[in-house]
């Protein structure tokens, strides 16, 4: 397939950098994201020839592409929305998320049926898409980075359609051991691998997750052939995250939380436990409360002493399992509340409702922060608390989380299943002394900005080309 455009560098992912809005009067308003790809292609300078190409999600979106509008240097695709919705959801969310997230309830899920083959056809066309695009606009010998497990099919229908390009795949979940990877129906597997298999270069957050592919691959597919296998552990951007975080917005936040948390009985500020998270099953906020609720048992010197404020911002509520976990989120933390709040103290702050400076207030806030997944690409909270902490933060860290590999060393281990020992590691962190924690929060903060954004994007793209 020769090419009809020619841009030298582009990046394909299900989310672009841009989204629109149909106002009223019909015309369309455009948002802007950021993050570590925006970075990294603002890096690369405006006369590389990047181009980025994304999926229309809503209704904005498709209008816009109909309308023929859009931002120089993005490519949107007009996917129709019931194939997309398989995909996304039926596939990607519902299948690809779960296995390698580890999170089916095994008795009774997965199950691969007549509804699951048709979905999953969806996912190869959504993929088509994608790869028949890229195909199009890239350049002779162009390098091409497809992001994640959206888009696993695209190296592979990608490599017949251009065989000239320098195909990179970078992960941004955990990979599954064999032993969950193979759960996959034997042909759908054997598809999802000789789709990574089509890129010259792929890219994992950890050493972890990079194994296991390595070993899905070696059992499943004969090995790696002549694909290429590296880790690029994703940064904090610390130098965005502290001007933001000293916005007057956030100081506002700041204000207003301190009074939500209120002052302990004998008038001094009262401690904090923060966790900001979306309600994804992953992230393991219902062990989180239960592990706040055991400390407050164990412990009663903390109750009036001590606040729990989580943050657990809606996530796929379009998926049943995912609108009943937020409910169960809710009920809980109600539950704590009643049983141990008292006029004056709230034991467990709950926000909802997603809001970017409320965060890094409670950055800025907490006394120790609580990440721990059962499972986690990465997990960029806890790299961004220690470096917007004001005061020197506790990190306690689930060993499930990819940024452990990082920050295991300065932070509490914790096992993400043992509800009481975790309710023990949020005790050593609230004691932990004043010196120890501003020291071990400066080695996290180092830790965590070793790999900017900017940084992590152009080191992929120059393995590629290498």
């Amino acid at each position: 397939m020769a090419s009809t455009h020619d841009a030298a560098v582009l990046v394909a992912s299900n989310r672009g950098p841009v989204s629109y809005d149909v106002h009223e009067d019909g015309s369309l308003h455009a948002r802007r994201g950021g993050g570590g790809l925006v970075s990294g292609l603002s890096a690369i300078g405006p006369d590389a020839g990047a181009l980025w190409v994304c999926s229309a999600l809503g209704d904005g979106d498709r209008e816009a592409v109909r309308r023929g509008v859009g931002e120089p240097g993005v490519r949107m695709l007009d996917i129709p929305a019931d194939v997309h919705a398989d995909a996304y959801n039926g596939i990607a969310n519902s299948a690809l998320w779960f296995v390698h997230h580890m999170l089916y309830q095994t008795p009774l899920e997965p199950v691969f049926d007549a509804e699951f083959r048709r979905q999953w056809a969806s996912y190869e066309t959504y993929n088509r898409a994608f790869a028949e695009a890229l195909a199009e606009e890239a350049a002779e010998g162009a390098a091409v980075v497809v992001q994640d497990y959206h888009l696993t099919l695209v190296p592979g229908m990608l490599r017949e359609l251009r065989p000239d390009l320098r195909i990179g795949h970078f992960s941004h979940t955990p990979w599954a051991p064999p032993e969950y990877f193979r759960m996959l129906p034997d042909d759908i597997a054997a598809q999802v691998l000789r789709g990574m298999l089509g890129a010259d270069r792929l890219g994992f957050l950890t050493h972890r997750w990079a194994d296991a592919f390595t070993a899905c691959a070696e059992q499943f597919a004969g090995g790696l052939g002549g694909t290429r296998v590296g880790v690029h552990g994703l940064g904090a951007d610390a130098d965005f995250l502290r001007e933001r975080a000293h916005e007057s917005d956030v100081d506002e936040r700041m204000a207003a939380l301190r009074e939500e948390i209120g002052a302990a009985p004998d008038g001094g500020a009262r401690r904090t436990i923060v966790r900001v998270d979306r309600t994804e099953l992953s992230k393991n906020i219902v062990r989180g409360m239960l592990a706040f609720r055991q400390l407050l048992e164990d412990r009663p010197e903390w109750r009036e002493r001590v606040v729990h404020v989580a943050f657990a911002y809606p996530s796929r509520q379009d998926l049943e399992v995912y609108r009943e976990y937020t409910a169960q989120v809710r009920r809980l933390a109600e539950e704590i509340n009643a049983r141990y709040g008292t006029p004056d103290w709230t034991p467990v702050v709950l926000h909802v409702k997603d809001d970017f400076a409320r965060s890094l207030a409670a950055y800025r806030l907490a006394d120790v922060a609580l990440v721990n997944p059962i499972r986690d690409g990465m997990n960029l909270v806890a790299k961004e608390v220690p470096v917007v902490s004001d005061q020197g933060c506790a990190l306690v860290l689930s060993r499930e989380a990819g940024a452990f590999e990082e920050l295991g060393e300065d932070a509490i281990a914790v096992n993400p299943y043992d509800v009481v020992a975790t309710a023990h590691a949020l005790h050593e962190a609230l004691v932990m002394p004043v010196g120890e924690r501003a020291e071990r929060t400066k080695r996290l903060a180092a830790a965590a900005t070793a790999l900017p954004p900017a940084q992590w994007f152009l080191e992929q793209l120059s393995a590629l080309k290498a």
